[in-house]
């Protein structure tokens, strides 16, 4: 029997199993309803490698987020003011050529995520944006513009941003990569 993390089950109407490392570094079962503790506990045994080897790279990276300095709040400020001029073009370049409109440009500083789309059509981006390469910025743009005509991640969905950011795998490769670093300049 291997040793095992403390873990948290969530029970819903799901078919399979599924681990996840919450941003807080809990470890999640995420089950079907009906499923039995003994398979629940056989998965994580399966799985324990691939567990504590994500635990560990958690732990560095917060290790890591320790040491970057955080943002004041003025600093904060320049780059929401930032990040609305860079990010409010694009969307007025990129929106045309998808054949799509959009409401409000929100820009936040959140510690989760990089953009979001409304039904209403509401774009919301992060702050952060600001600090990455521009060609990030014009993936997480089209990607937020591309749920104006699909509000889901369907292969249209993809296909869509595909067409106009061929590379994207790339662009969000990087904010995996290396978005941590800038979430925790964020106080």
């Amino acid at each position: 029997m291997a040793l095992l993390p403390e873990y948290r089950i969530i029970r819903s109407a799901r078919k399979t199993l599924a681990l996840q490392i919450s941003p807080q570094g809990e470890v999640l079962v995420r089950a079907p309803r009906q499923m039995r503790e003994a398979r629940i506990r056989e998965f994580l045994e399966a799985n324990t490698e691939w567990l504590f080897g994500k635990l560990a790279r958690f732990q560095a990276m917060r290790s890591a987020e320790d040491a970057i300095p955080k943002l004041s709040p003025r600093e904060l400020a320049d780059l929401r003011e930032r990040a609305r001029t860079l990010l409010e073009a694009r969307v007025r370049h990129f929106a045309p050529l998808l054949g799509v409109t959009w409401g409000r440009i929100t820009i936040r500083t959140q510690h989760t995520l990089w953009g979001s789309c409304s039904a209403k059509g509401n774009l919301n981006f992060n702050a952060l944006l600001a600090l990455a390469p521009p060609e990030v910025r014009d993936y997480v743009v089209v990607h937020e513009l591309c749920h104006r005509r699909h509000m889901d991640h369907s292969p249209r969905f993809w296909a869509e941003v595909e067409r106009l950011v061929p590379d994207w795998k790339a662009q969000r490769a990087w904010l995996k990569g290396n978005g941590f670093s800038l979430m925790a300049k964020l106080p």
